[in-house]
């Protein structure tokens, strides 16, 4: 039987304190409106972490609640990756932070780069080292906090994006049923650099809309195409698309394109807003907590970000 990574567990945090459109335009003396931002993007509000709210924090709770999921310990755990970018430090990583937070004394960790597309490439990263057997459990996080390096003046980028963290606990298992990680498929182009990026280390972000839409479309379309041609499926056969949660216009489209009812496509970018790296994993918790994801459903995961990065992944639940 083949060896496959399957998600046991997922879990989500976002900070305490919520800010509306309207609160927001406000506090920042920014000349728009709740209006403007809804008819955009889709957003309604965001969750901003506090004084006492880190990378960190949101990380090792979000990491919490998934474990608890899947009804297992941190000792339990061989390794954790974290995507961010927005870490708390230059280094120690992220991960070794959540590692400690998490009461760990074993195993490995580390932390991934790839913008919003990160947790999709944490989640390959992961997958192949259980199936290559260097561990045997993993914990797979995206974390941000992005209200700490935005242009708060800039209406064009700061009311798009939000704090949060969403995780997933892994374990390799011998499958005959096809449950686990089915593929993932990675993308990167540099030559787009220049259209959404964070100045030198600490901010702030910049962003060419217009030209990341263009990208998100085209190229969400096509490597979502690559998944399920590599698994031989089709549209139909897939139960839910859960996309990075960037822009309503941007999941609709891909929902219209893969055929899925506006009821089978995770939405949670009205409330959370863009949570980068954390907006994957965020959402996928949320559906599998309220009941929507089941055992044994389709689910497609995707997501695209700066440098550009772009991916997608597989999993039947």
């Amino acid at each position: 039987m083949p060896l496959r990574s399957v998600i046991l567990g997922c879990g989500g945090c976002l900070p305490a304190q919520v800010l509306d459109n309207a609160a927001l335009a406000a506090r920042h003396g920014l000349d728009t409106s709740d209006e403007w931002i809804r008819e955009r993007s889709g957003i309604t509000r965001r969750h901003i972490a506090g004084p006492g709210e880190t990378c960190t924090s949101l990380g090792a709770e979000a990491a919490r609640r998934a474990l608890a999921q899947a009804g297992a310990t941190a000792a339990e755990v061989d390794m954790i990756v974290v995507a961010t970018a927005t870490p708390d430090n230059a280094f120690p990583s992220t991960a070794a932070h959540i590692q400690r937070e998490l009461g760990m004394e074993g195993g490995f960790a580390f932390d991934v780069s790839a913008a919003c597309t990160g947790f999709i490439y944490a989640l390959s990263i992961a997958d192949a080292m259980l199936r290559a057997g260097q561990a045997r459990t993993a914990l797979v996080i995206g974390a941000e906090v992005y209200s700490r390096i935005m242009d708060w003046t800039d209406r064009g980028t700061c009311v798009l994006f939000g704090d949060g963290a969403g995780a997933v606990f892994l374990r390799a298992e011998d499958r005959a049923d096809e449950r686990g990680i089915l593929s993932t498929h990675l993308h990167a182009d540099g030559r787009h650099a220049d259209i959404l990026y964070v100045e030198g280390t600490g901010g702030p972000l910049r962003m060419a809309g217009r030209e990341v839409f263009k990208h998100a479309v085209t190229k969400l379309a096509a490597v979502v195409e690559e998944a399920l041609a590599a698994n031989g499926l089709t549209r139909a056969e897939v139960d839910w698309l859960v996309p990075h949660q960037a822009n309503i216009r941007i999941i609709e489209a891909m929902g219209r394109k893969l055929g899925l009812p506006p009821e089978r496509v995770v939405v949670t970018v009205d409330r959370h807003a863009n949570t980068s790296a954390a907006s994957v994993p965020l959402a996928l918790a949320e559906a599998v907590e309220e009941g929507r994801i089941r055992p044994g459903d389709m689910v497609l995961l995707e997501a695209i970000g700066g440098g550009l990065t772009w991916g997608a992944a597989l999993v039947r639940f």
